[in-house]
């Protein structure tokens, strides 16, 4: 395809997108396809010869557009919000276009020093002192990795450069909570920790890790031989968007000299607003911290910020300095090939940079506010409607719900809500997630779609009545 080809390409592409993006209302929330549908549209070998390109376009109408969930429909409440602000979409769209790679600066400086600038920005609207340094990682998964394996190294002095995990002479443990996402427990066990060594802490009837039952994990490894090494907070965990005391794990985490990684991959977006800033009090106090500007915050998959206080813990672990890759310009620049798993980076802080400068701290602030309003608009009137029961605090913007009619025991009460979530969700007009909370089944409805507005969410809760009634 030559450029000017990809130019007439690109202007159909472009418009197929704002369709999109402007008539998603209309097209049903979940995909509506059976397992194995897609596939059984393609065929089993690559074409021998070049198809039309207006096939090509075609298809995504015909096979891709059916398989499907919509992500950015004003309907959908389901997991988090991740829907990719339409002038992120240019910032992503324009570095594919480019097609540069982050080897080192010299690869090309305009990389390095958009994202320095886009991530000391976003720190500086997070409310972060400039004791931070910011880089762009794909996920925040990959950030509690690279964060363990720091934690790993410092506990160690290093031991990669000896013998590794296998020459120490006392196990390394990682403590979280029950309520910790799913990736702390494989970036443990990818670290080399080991199931063994990672510790679930005790937690409050918030599902908010106790300080002191944290304390007391910590002081029971030391005495049976065993070496601290990591603590690893949640602000805003995955299942109910608890809230654990950054403040008081961290005079722990002090007291042991262990690292304290904050995980605020989601509810990170909501310290653009300083009336919650509350949420992670005590921050300065760790070692690290990551925010998924894609989440809730609108810059366009994937773009996980993460931050560290002192940058040569994540560079003495991380870098990688071939013959090939060395300038003379080394000594004077940030080589962010130094600051995580990858060799290769896309220019992924254009989309960040795109987003910020389109809508300004303003107007992103004035989003998270009317996504946090609707959220409590929603528990006001659910909590207000037995036996409807809003089981969390909701101070972001998910609320996890359970109709609990009278009579019924827990079986068939958790029967009854995958039964009327899945009726919501195969009615094509909304889309929650299902989740287990303390062992029962409840409804998790995650505001924040772009388009999400307050009529949605009214339009939502008669959904909601109208499948229970069923």
């Amino acid at each position: 395809m030559d450029p000017s080809e990809f130019r007439a390409r690109g202007h159909q592409l472009i418009d197929w997108i704002a369709d999109y993006r402007e008539r998603v209302a209309e097209r049903p929330v979940m995909a509506q396809t059976a397992p194995g549908d897609i596939k059984r549209q393609l065929p089993a070998s690559p074409p021998e010869a070049p198809e039309p390109f207006d096939d090509v376009l075609r298809d995504l109408d015909r096979v891709v557009m059916p398989g499907l969930t919509h992500w950015a429909h004003p309907g959908f409440y389901g997991y988090f919000p991740c829907n990719g602000d339409l002038a992120s979409v240019l910032g992503d769209f324009a570095s594919t276009g480019l097609g540069v790679l982050g080897l080192a600066w010299q690869s090309s400086p305009a990389l390095t020093e958009i994202e320095e600038v886009a991530t000391d920005w976003l720190r500086q609207m997070l409310g972060l002192s400039e004791a931070w340094s910011g880089v762009i990682q794909d996920t925040a998964s990959t950030s509690t990795l690279v964060a363990l394996l720091c934690a790993r190294e410092k506990t160690t002095g290093y031991s990669m450069a000896r013998g590794g995990l296998q020459a120490e002479s006392s196990p390394l443990v990682v403590y979280t909570s029950a309520h910790s996402h799913s990736s702390v427990e494989k970036a443990a066990l990818l670290a080399g920790f080991g199931r063994e060594n990672v510790r679930a802490v005790a937690h409050d009837a918030n599902w908010a890790m106790l300080p002191e039952a944290l304390a007391s994990a910590v002081q029971s490894d030391l005495d049976e031989g065993r070496r601290p090494c990591a603590i690893v907070a949640t602000v805003g965990t995955t299942t109910s968007t608890a809230i654990d005391p950054v403040a008081p794990l961290a005079v722990v985490a002090a007291r042991h000299n262990l690292w304290l990684h904050v995980d605020a991959a989601m509810a990170g977006s909501a310290m653009v607003l300083p009336e919650c800033r509350w949420m992670w009090n005590g921050v300065e106090g760790a070692h690290s911290v990551v925010v998924n500007p894609h989440k809730w915050l609108g810059v366009a998959f994937d773009c996980s910020v993460y931050y560290v206080r002192e940058p040569l813990d994540l560079v003495r672990v991380m870098s990688t300095n071939p013959s090939y890759l060395q300038t003379a310009a080394d000594a004077q620049v940030k080589n962010y090939r130094d600051w995580g798993l990858p060799l290769g980076r896309r220019f992924r802080a254009l989309k960040l940079w795109f987003l910020i400068r389109e809508q300004g701290v303003a107007g992103l602030q004035a989003r998270l506010r009317r996504d946090l309003g609707n959220a409590q608009w929603l528990a006001a009137v659910m909590r207000a409607t037995p036996p409807w029961r809003v089981l969390n605090p909701v101070v972001l913007q998910t609320l996890c719900v359970r109709h609990e009619p009278e009579g019924l025991e827990a079986e068939a009460l958790d029967r009854h809500t995958l039964d009327w979530v899945d009726r919501i969700n195969r009615s094509g007009r909304a889309y929650l997630t299902p989740a287990l909370l303390d062992g029962r089944w409840m409804a998790r409805v995650s505001i924040g779609a772009i388009q999400t507005e307050r009529q949605h969410v009214e339009q939502l809760w008669t959904d909601i009545q109208a499948a229970i009634a069923r």
